[in-house]
């Protein structure tokens, strides 16, 4: 390369880092209302209730104005959010991928595809990950999911001296919102964002691990958990936890721009920046958008939607200043009850000696001189607790419970409602779920954009065939095979409604109630067993499917023989085998398009099934003709 060629693409390598560190300062400047209230709102979650958003824009806390000031904190905010994430737990909907059309081959990769993405999900425990992501977004309002390719992951396909290469996999990680910069926080989505940031602080010995660059290392501001000392009332001395600022050293920034398809960068771009150098420059890697176009690697989820923004809101938003008001009351109610056990006196100046009266009060048996003539101290008569405090205080319950949809029956798991029959408990439960209802849907519509984001990554990068299992909730094992173009279709939709409002109980009494009204019974008027299986299966007893359906034993069997057959071994069948359901699935092999291109190279391959299936129709005819004899 020439001295000028060099030059100018040093010039081009500074101009482009510039022009993103430049945006990036852009972004955040623009984000920083949004953060600071993050911000707050994890302050309120943790207990740290006494601060605000100063004038500079930045979260501050607020003293006492006298010493001996109650300021304990009565949170509410934390059960609110607990019991609505218990309550988003037991979301696990169930998806089925649509085939691309009717033809047997399209129907039968479609059922492939739903293995697919539910032996990922097993593999990756994508259940916890959901659980951090609604974390964040019930904090912050807002949470994101990278599904990326990791290439270092999967089974070592070659080994050489320069390391092992392996197949690669689908990975699946939470971003927190403080790490995602959207173009504008007017887009009102990812999709409608021309460009998005992912700026994340890494340590410069991962940086020179990840990206072979060596970088300069800063203190890096990030938030931490901390504990801090806070002053209650009369002086007593507790923890609270509180979100602070906390420098890392030896840091520094990585910064990953996407840019979306343009007239100038028809496949979009990624451009990734470390400290102030320029470590990767590409197009946009991923064909995970619809028609098969290159998009973003990222979902968004949202607690509650804010018509034309970005950001999602959390419901600790709408609490916190109900509870600012809860706490001075219960504070102030504490106070008047101090004034009415401890007592207030009233002594004539100059009468007695007033160090020792303030130091030790007037303490049973003490001895109090005062001067001759003068009034004895005494102490000031107060009304009781006036019945405001206690009104205030069942209003603002109240307040809790309106504003945050939980009301006292999911957030204390008990019903106090002695006098309510069975159905005006089930309804106040319905309505307890409404609320909730609207968070579950953003919930269940990311868990689909995952799923869609993983069969278009394995359709773009599982090339070289591949053995995967999946371990159902009954404990069995499925192995099955599969390679890129067995994945013609992405169309996810859910088998189920919508989860929040079914518990375990509700599931099993609906069960019973189909069975005794034979809605599961065949046309003979029998339970199959097939239906008998999934019937146990909905009750939470499917681990007893292998000693109750030998037809799916054999089914599996056939299968893990035809993988089998693939690879080029010769299979003798056994007594025991359903000699009907073998041939068929055997059949269905030597049917499929990925077995006719493997025997065009291997012209045994279709012998060795051939010869197999004749022999399992030799075995059927010998049954046959025995029981005929009898």
């Amino acid at each position: 390369m020439k001295k000028n060629e060099i030059q100018n693409e040093n010039y081009f390598e500074e101009d482009l880092v510039s022009e993103v560190i430049e945006d990036f300062k852009r972004r955040q400047q623009e984000r920083k209302s949004f953060e600071t209230q993050w911000e707050l709102n994890m302050n309120f979650l943790m207990g740290n209730q006494y601060c605000c958003v100063g004038p500079s824009g930045e979260v501050e806390e607020f003293e006492k104005q006298f010493y001996w000031q109650e300021r304990e904190v009565y949170n509410h905010i934390a059960p609110v959010v607990e019991a609505r994430l218990a309550k988003l737990l037991s979301l696990k909907p169930n998806m089925t991928v649509v085939p691309a059309s009717g033809d047997d081959r399209d129907v039968k990769t479609a059922k492939l595809s739903k293995k697919i993405v539910d032996a990922v999900y097993n593999k990756l425990c994508v259940s916890g990950i959901i659980s951090e992501a609604n974390n964040w977004s019930e904090v912050c309002g807002t949470s994101f999911y990278k599904i990326t390719w990791n290439s270092e992951k999967g089974s070592v396909i070659s080994q050489d001296e320069n390391g092992k290469f392996y197949n690669g996999e689908v990975d699946v990680t939470v971003c927190p919102p403080f790490e995602i910069y959207p173009e504008s926080s007017s887009c009102s989505d990812i999709n409608s964002c021309k460009s998005l940031i992912h700026a994340k602080a890494y340590h410069v010995d991962d940086i020179k691990k990840i990206w072979g660059v060596d970088v300069k290392g800063e203190d890096i501001d990030v938030f931490t958990l901390d504990n801090v000392q806070a002053i209650g009332g009369y002086g007593y001395f507790g923890n609270v936890s509180k979100v602070v600022n906390s420098v890392r050293n030896n840091y520094a920034i990585v910064i990953e721009k996407y840019e979306m398809p343009s007239v100038d960068f028809p496949n979009g771009r990624l451009i990734i920046v470390a400290g102030d150098k320029l470590v990767h420059l590409s197009e946009l890697p991923y064909i995970n958008g619809n028609d098969g176009e290159r998009s973003f690697p990222f979902i968004k989820q949202t607690c509650i939607e804010h018509p034309g923004c970005f950001w999602g809101a959390s419901i600790i938003e709408r609490l916190i200043p109900i509870q600012r008001s809860f706490n001075t009351l219960k504070n102030r109610k504490h106070e008047f009850m101090n004034r009415l056990s401890m007592g207030v006196l009233t002594v004539e100046d100059g009468s007695v000696d007033m160090d020792n009266l303030e130091d030790d009060g007037l303490s049973p048996g003490k001895v109090l001189v005062y001067r001759q003539g003068a009034t004895p101290p005494k102490f000031m008569n107060f009304d009781r607790v006036p019945v405001d405090f206690t009104t205030e205080e069942n209003m603002l319950l109240n307040e809790f419970t309106y504003v945050s949809g939980v009301s006292d029956l999911l957030r204390n798991s008990i019903a106090n409602y002695s006098n309510m029959s069975g159905v005006a408990l089930q309804v106040l439960v319905e309505q307890d779920d409404t609320r909730i209802s609207i968070t579950a849907d953003r919930i269940r519509e990311a868990i689909k954009g995952m799923a869609k984001h993983v069969l278009r990554l394995y359709r773009q990068f599982a090339s070289v065939p591949r053995l995967t299992k999946i371990v159902g909730d009954n404990g069995d094992i499925e192995v099955f095979y599969f390679t890129a173009s067995d994945i013609s279709s992405d169309d996810i939709v859910f088998e189920t409604g919508n989860e929040v409002g079914e518990t375990v109980a509700q599931k099993r009494s609906m069960v019973f109630d189909l069975l005794n009204a034979g809605l599961l019974h065949d046309e003979n008027g029998k339970l199959s067993n097939r239906m008998r299986v999934k019937a146990l299966d909905l009750l939470g007893f499917g681990v007893w499917e292998n000693a109750q359906d030998i037809n799916d034993l054999h089914l599996k069997k056939a299968s893990n023989e035809n993988l089998k057959f693939m690879e080029g071994n010769v299979l003798e069948p056994l007594e025991v085998d359903d000699h009907d359901i073998h041939i068929t699935e055997h059949t269905a092999l030597l049917l499929g398009s990925e077995f006719g291109k493997k025997a065009e190279k291997n012209s045994k391959l279709t012998e060795n099934v051939l010869s197999h299936i004749r022999k399992h129709k030799q075995m059927k005819a010998v049954i046959n003709s025995v029981e005929n004899n009898k």
